[in-house]
């Protein structure tokens, strides 16, 4: 590998961890919105639902089952943008420590 290889990776990885910044924040504001659907489902459906407060609780959680699915997949998505961006960033630090042995080998 040399020198040019390792500044277009570095350049392509920067890119790419620049864009996983605005996803991630994308899949935080999108699990916002779903545990705020989750609540609101889950709180009508308990207020609007009869007899004691376990039977209310069994009621709303049966009813705000969807919602609750979507909240899991939208915290999944945001776990997914975080690990992919840890990737990408080892790979920065791979490619600078790639070139940091080949500074040092020109030098020998």
């Amino acid at each position: 590998m040399n020198p040019s290889d390792i500044i277009r990776e570095l350049q392509e990885l920067t890119a790419e961890n620049k864009k996983g910044v605005t996803a991630l924040y994308e899949a935080e504001t999108d699990l916002a919105r779903t545990e705020l659907e989750l609540d609101q489902t889950e709180a009508g459906a308990f207020i609007s639902a009869a007899g004691s407060i376990a039977e209310r609780t069994a009621v709303a959680k049966l009813e705000s089952a969807e919602a609750r699915f979507q909240r899991d997949l939208a915290k999944a998505q945001v776990n997914r943008v975080r690990t992919k961006l840890r990737v990408i960033e080892s790979a920065i630090m791979a490619q600078a420590t790639m070139s940091k042995l080949l500074q040092a080998e020109m030098k020998l």
